[in-house]
């Protein structure tokens, strides 16, 4: 019998080195391993963070050019947000044109970096971490890797297996979709996974998948001493901050590691060809049910076609002109069409809705297209759109028009029918460029979309008319398959491009909805959920907006003439160069929105606030500024002329190159039928512009500085 062999483990020995007397005690190797991994990640993590803030640092200042968002950059961004169940990005939006490099640079950063590390382990065993912390991976034979262990040691084991264990963990947990406590779950298992496992020298699964061996790179270490460290077996363990002792043993040097299991099976061979057999019976097995299984499906559903098909024709026959069948029988045959479930009776009654003229048959085919349900659709909206422009083809009132009047009535309250019974499955439904309205007269439309309190988060109206609608409380937003807001699945629908003139939308949900280039011009909004929402270049003239929450909304060169705001939330909203011209925004809140660029000329702010608001450059001429909170705001080029900004609060705000010619800055008699107008709470009228600097301000006359200076303000001409 072979004696065996005692040694000592690479971090004992390590650490009995280290503890020599005159030596510096080192980390353990397990301890340097960690850190120098930890570091890596750093420097990746720094690598993206820091360009990514300046991109957005940047994408705040109004001065700079703004360009459409990288194409790559929209790509990459849905790609990262569907799978960490982020909220959904609209892509089409404009950003400043460094951002667009910069971000760029936070994604290529990280990527190549990574790559430069990988390389230098395949090729040295070492990135500069790993050196900077005496740690060195190599294979077998005590080389360098390579790039294949390499990219299946860090794609596989270190980054795929555990960011895969936290996602399952994460995603089937209470907390998704936090995406702090997936960070800290990946970030835990990474680092358990990094230390190894407690046996084989506290080996890392990476490293086991890999065939690699973390090493002491200030130690010396032979193949051989590779090959016996898979032999190890820990026999006891010491408190975790002690030293880990273990005792090796090795029947002999010349015993061979456990076989390889191909070599296993090679050694085995009638086993092996009893599996081979047993596989092979299983696959022919399964392809000849699969084979029956499909067979009967496919002849099943011919025979099902087939009798639909007869029934079909025999229903036609019935209910064709010349049947001779009575009013009775031929509504049972229409409402039997819509029980077929088969496409040709679907168009068949779409067409034959399109011709009727007997009120009551009408009322019957739209039943039968209800019962069908939104399978016809489809074929509900080609026929609705071939309606229309024959509508349009004949302007001057006739006959002939009445009767296409009526016939696309009958085809819009079928489909109006149909959504409203099946709202709660209607989230994929395309209703784009469908005409759901008809104006008889100026005030009296021939038919409005009616669908009060019903939810229609995901359809796609885009391009539809949907003027005069009545869709109160409604829900254009969803919570989709998973059943929580503010995830990428959440059910949208679009309305881009849509008209909703004179709309009643009060109290309805749009958040996060795209409305880019809709017309809501005279709806009424009042109470409605806008957060988030995108309205570039929407058309919201004379819209009523009142308590209506609009909170990080992008209404970029919107509409908003004539508008009446009064009490809404526009905190942190993008108005950039949105035209306000003459809006009621009477105790609005609009603490840092972006303004820059506005036009707000004769507008009633009284009593807004537009507290650290991003005002530049903004119109504010002929605006009725009272009792208006304006503390911080950046007010670079207002034009204030002859705008009242009596009793205004301007402390803190930028007012460089500021327009004040005939603008009104001390209070006149106060108004006593005036609810908004009231002197500030501190009792003192000069904490109006006390500390306010004017010395860059424009136009200011010899009565604006007699109040400024007496008020506490800051100019060069105050004595």
């Amino acid at each position: 019998m072979a004696t065996p062999i005692v040694r000592r483990s690479n971090d004992q020995s390590s650490s009995s080195q280290s503890n020599q007397p005159g030596k510096p005690k080192a980390l353990p190797l397990s301890t340097r391993r960690v850190a120098a991994w930890a570091t890596e990640m750093t420097l990746l993590v720094i690598s993206g963070l820091i360009p990514f803030s300046l991109g957005a640092y940047l994408n705040t200042r109004t001065d700079l050019n703004r360009v459409p968002l990288n194409p790559v950059l929209i790509v990459t961004e849905r790609e990262i947000a569907r799978p960490l169940a982020l909220p959904v990005s609209y892509g089409t939006r404009n950003v400043a044109w460094p951002t667009n490099f910069l971000w760029a640079v936070a994604i290529l950063g990280p990527l190549t970096l990574s790559g430069w590390q990988l390389l230098l382990l395949a090729k040295t065993g070492s990135t500069l971490p790993k050196r900077w912390f005496g740690v060195r991976v190599v294979n077998c034979q005590g080389k360098p890797p390579g790039l294949g262990a390499v990219l299946l040691r860090e794609g596989v084991g270190r980054w795929t297996l555990s960011l895969s264990v936290a996602y399952m963990l994460w995603r089937n947990s209470p907390t998704f979709p936090n995406l702090g406590v997936f960070t800290f779950l990946s970030g835990l298992i990474m680092l358990l996974e990094a230390r190894g496992l407690p046996l084989r020298q506290r080996r890392a699964i990476h490293d086991i998948i890999a065939g690699t061996y973390t090493i002491d790179a200030n130690q010396p270490f032979t193949p051989s001493q590779l090959k016996n460290q898979k032999q190890t077996q820990w026999t006891e363990a010491a408190d975790e901050d002690a030293a880990i002792a273990s005792v090796v043993i090795t029947p002999s040097e010349t015993t061979q590691p456990p076989a390889h299991p191909w070599e296993w099976l090679r050694r085995n061979p009638s086993i092996t060809l009893l599996a081979i057999a047993l596989l092979s019976m299983a696959g022919v097995l399964a392809t000849l049910v699969g084979t029956q299984i499909y067979i009967q499906t496919q002849q099943n559903r011919r025979v099902l076609e087939q009798r639909n098909s007869q029934q079909f024709l025999a229903l036609v026959k019935q209910l064709s002109p010349n049947s001779g069948v009575s009013n009775e029988e031929r509504r049972s045959a229409i409402l039997a069409m819509g029980t077929l479930n088969d496409p040709q009776a679907t168009k068949y009654l779409v067409e034959l809705l399109a011709k009727e003229t007997d009120p009551s048959q009408l009322e019957t085919i739209q039943q039968a297209l209800t019962n069908i349900g939104l399978s016809a659709i489809p074929d509900l909206k080609r026929m609705n759109q071939s309606l229309a422009e024959d509508l349009e083809s004949t302007s001057n009132p006739s006959p002939e028009r009445e009767l296409r009047q009526k016939r696309l009535q009958s085809n819009q309250q079928t489909i109006n029918k149909i959504v409203a019974v099946n709202s709660a499955k209607v989230n994929d439904l395309d209703l784009s460029r469908t005409q759901l309205f008809q104006n008889g007269t100026a005030d009296s439309p021939i038919f409005n979309l009616a669908l009060d309190k019903v939810d229609l988060s995901g359809i796609n109206f885009k391009g539809a008319n949907l003027s005069f609608a009545s869709l109160r409380g409604s829900s254009f937003r969803g919570v989709g398959e998973d059943g929580r807001w503010d995830t990428f699945d959440d059910w949208i629908a679009d309305l881009s491009a849509a008209q909703f003139k004179q709309a009643d939308l009060r109290e309805t949900n749009l958040s996060r909805v795209l409305m880019v280039r809709t017309d809501f011009s005279r709806a009424n909004l009042k109470g409605a959920n806008l957060t988030n929402a995108r309205l570039v270049s929407a058309n919201l003239s004379s819209v009523q907006l009142m308590g209506a929450d609009v909170r990080g909304a992008v209404l970029e060169n919107a509409s908003l003439t004539g508008a009446d705001l009064s009490e809404a939330i526009f905190n942190d909203a993008d108005l950039y160069a949105a035209r306000l011209g003459r809006v009621i925004a009477i105790g609005t809140q609009l603490p840092f929105a972006n303004l820059s660029k506005t036009d707000w000329q004769a507008a009633d702010l009284s009593g807004a606030n537009l507290q650290r608001a991003d005002l530049s450059n903004a119109n504010l001429s002929a605006t009725r500024l009272t009792n208006t909170n304006l503390r911080s705001a950046n007010l670079t080029g207002v034009n204030f002329r002859n705008a009242d900004l009596s009793l205004a609060d301007l402390r803190g705000a930028n007012l460089t190159e500021a327009d004040f010619q005939g603008a009104i800055l001390f209070p006149a008699k106060q108004d006593p039928t005036d609810q908004f107008v009231q002197t500030p709470s501190t009792g003192s009228q000069s904490a109006v512009v006390k500390g306010v600097d004017f010395s860059q301000a424009k136009n200011l006359d010899t009565k604006q500085l007699a109040y400024i200076c007496t008020q506490g303000g800051i100019h060069p001409r105050c004595p």
